[in-house]
């Protein structure tokens, strides 16, 4: 007769199983084999965060040292791996236990702690035996066989692992919790992870749960959760059966918003940025959208959002923010250094909520240190400086207008020409989504300029129109998304061109992690710009472009990527291209290290002639800290010419882009 198909009912509990450099949350599945059941299991879970400690045993002040010996069938190094990686008795074999029973709670909670990590390999139909001075832990005469090992030195232990064979998803199910009817708005297997062939690992498991509570979320039921699961191992075909057990909840509409913790700010500052009106559809991402939206002011520290734990008389679902605020004044400073560029020291002081509606001001004190005579003005003194003060007003007109306005007293000095200008941008901007915005300006200048060719006052008028398209998942440091800016600014007056000439340029950065722990990034920047309408040398010298230093072309000499006159003196151009791609790679916590090539150049034609790009490369330090990472860059030109710099160093806070 023959013998009935093996099968093992297995049950669930979430734990974190460190593999190699990586941390893998494992969904532990005690199955019923005769080794351990699932009481004791649960029972020895309650341990794994002391294992030096048993309850109910006393310890005895002698300690317990060991030597252990892993024997894992088969040899695969990645099984290997997981095993040893998830055992207390290999990764505390440095500290030895305070007791004989230190060690037998080592050893018990080993044996639990490795079938975990096989079942996050796909692997339930395996074998642990340990044996701790030739005996099993939970053997009573395992005590007195310590106590006389270690009498002679290390106590012997030993881990020998079977890792059985490598399961596959059989049939993967979403079930009504009560009536046991699919889900018909259940994720497919694809989304889940869960596909009928594919290795089974454990972790997938835990994964498709959460895969499965946002669809149901995000399809307007808040209350949605995973009632029980029941993963069945067929040992006979090497399957392992899936089915969720879902309580969906009813469908639900957002309810009243209620706001606490805004002392500082106006009555119903919060509650008109909302946008979201009672009766419409529950949403958790336009929640998660208004948090972020609410957490960009200034005056706000933190936001959490929590929903009532059921639905109001009137059928729809309770919100309730709570808010904190920041101090309201603050002031700071900071620093960078640049080879090619000198040095600047910048102190200022600011407001978040000057008047109550969210209001700031900020102003800023900057001096600077070009590090060595310009070219342009031989006899120039290299010192500058800049003054300026930043008023921003939230909702001038609606709450998603902004009125923005900046003035600068200001000395710049570069290669090409020495500024001493008064400056004024002020503008609306527009908030079309969380993501998108567009501002409107009225962009002034009145300055004086020094240049190869003398001393020239020039007044300049121009409209500004600004696009800002952003996913990115931190202004300060992204990780991911992609970020698009933008300037379109006819000018009713420029220099001697005058009236008519149209400036463009745009900045398009993208980002990419390709792990959870954002420990590897990939970021890119391009960017581009043109001014027609006009010549060259009719257009103010401080409005042409340049290309060249720590903002576009490490390496090289601020602008020195540049057109030059039939002396070799830098004028600037009407179009420029850049291009700049880093790898950046955290080798622990608070330092990485990032590889990174930069290319681009400056032309005098309204077009970029790509035929004159130039190209640099060099390695970077990161140092990050709560404020952001600290850059120090270094970087060679590779098509270097006569004059160009040998290399470029760079300080300062804050990724190059």
């Amino acid at each position: 007769m023959a013998a009935p198909a093996r099968r093992s009912r297995v049950a669930n509990l979430s734990v974190a199983a460190k593999a190699g450099a990586r941390i893998v949350a494992a969904l532990v599945l005690a199955c019923s084999h005769a080794h351990a059941d699932e009481s004791s299991f649960l029972d020895r879970v309650t341990g794994w965060f002391n294992p030096d400690r048993t309850p109910g045993e006393p310890s005895t002040p002698e300690t317990t040292p060991y030597k252990i010996t892993f024997d894992v069938a088969g040899g695969e190094r990645s099984i290997r791996s997981a095993i040893t990686d998830a055992s207390n008795l290999e990764s505390l074999k440095r500290q030895a236990p305070g007791s004989v029973a230190g060690l037998m709670r080592r050893a018990v909670v080993d044996r639990d702690r490795i079938v975990a990590a096989l079942y996050a390999e796909g692997r339930y139909g395996g074998t642990v035996t340990i044996k701790v001075a030739g005996h099993s832990p939970d053997d009573p005469a395992a005590f007195d066989a310590v106590n006389v090992a270690r009498q002679a030195g290390p106590v012997p232990v030993t881990v020998a692992v079977d890792p059985g064979p490598v399961f596959k998803f059989g049939s993967v199910r979403v079930l009504d919790a009560a009536g046991r009817w699919p889900v018909p708005e259940a994720p497919r297997p694809t989304q889940m992870r869960l596909v009928t062939g594919e290795i089974a690992r454990a972790s997938d498991i835990a994964g498709a749960e959460r895969v499965i509570v946002k669809a149901l979320r995000d399809r307007g039921k808040p209350f949605a959760h995973i009632a029980a699961k029941d993963v069945v191992a067929d040992h006979a075909t090497k399957t392992l059966n899936v089915t969720f057990l879902v309580h969906e909840g009813p469908v639900a509409t957002f309810g009243t918003f209620t706001v606490s913790g805004a002392q500082r700010l106006k009555p119903g500052f919060i509650e008109e940025r909302v946008g979201i009106r009672p009766g419409e559809p529950y949403s958790p991402e336009r929640l998660a959208k208004l948090r972020k939206r609410l957490s960009e002011y200034e005056g706000i520290a933190s936001v959490r959002i929590r929903q009532a734990d059921a639905l109001d008389t009137n059928g729809q679902l309770p919100i309730y923010i709570d808010v904190t605020e920041r101090d309201p004044r603050y002031f700071g400073g900071g620093a960078k250094y640049s080879s090619t560029e000198g040095s600047v020291v910048n102190a200022y002081w600011g407001h978040r909520n000057l008047f109550g509606g969210g209001e700031t001001l900020r102003l800023d004190a900057q001096v600077s240190w070009f590090g060595r005579t310009p070219d342009a003005v031989p006899d120039a003194n290299p010192f500058g400086y800049r003054a300026a003060a930043t008023f921003l007003k939230p909702g001038i007109f609606t709450p998603a207008d902004d009125l923005i306005v900046q003035t600068a007293v200001l000395r710049e000095v570069t290669d090409a020409y020495v500024r001493d200008a008064v400056t004024f941008l002020g503008g609306v901007r527009h908030r079309f989504s969380d993501q998108l915005s567009v501002q409107v300006g009225l962009d002034l200048e009145q300055s004086h300029l020094q240049d190869w060719s003398g001393s020239n006052d020039y007044f300049i008028a121009g409209i500004p129109v600004d696009v800002a398209y952003d996913t990115t998942d931190s202004p300060f440091d992204p990780s991911r998304g992609i970020r698009l800016n933008a300037t379109i600014e006819p000018f009713a007056y420029l220099g001697n061109s005058g009236a008519g000439p149209l400036m463009m340029k745009a900045a398009f950065s993208a980002y990419h992690a390709f792990d959870e722990d954002k420990r590897y990034i990939l970021a890119g920047r391009v960017a581009a710009g043109s001014i027609v309408g006009a010549d060259l040398l009719d257009i103010p010298p401080q409005r042409r472009f340049y290309v060249g230093g720590g903002g576009s072309l490490r390496g090289f000499n601020y602008q020195s990527a540049s057109p030059r006159d039939a002396f070799g003196r830098i004028i600037g151009g009407m179009s420029f291209v850049s291009a700049s791609a880093e790898m950046r790679v955290k080798v622990t916590d608070t330092i990485g290290i990032v590889p990174f090539v930069d290319a681009g150049a400056a032309f005098a034609s309204e077009v970029p002639d790509f035929d004159g790009l130039r190209y640099s490369a060099g390695i970077g330090l990161r140092y990050y800290t709560a404020l952001g990472p600290i850059r120090l860059d270094f970087a060679v030109p590779l098509n270097r010419q006569k004059d160009d710099a040998r290399y470029g160093i760079y300080v300062s806070l804050g990724q190059a882009f």
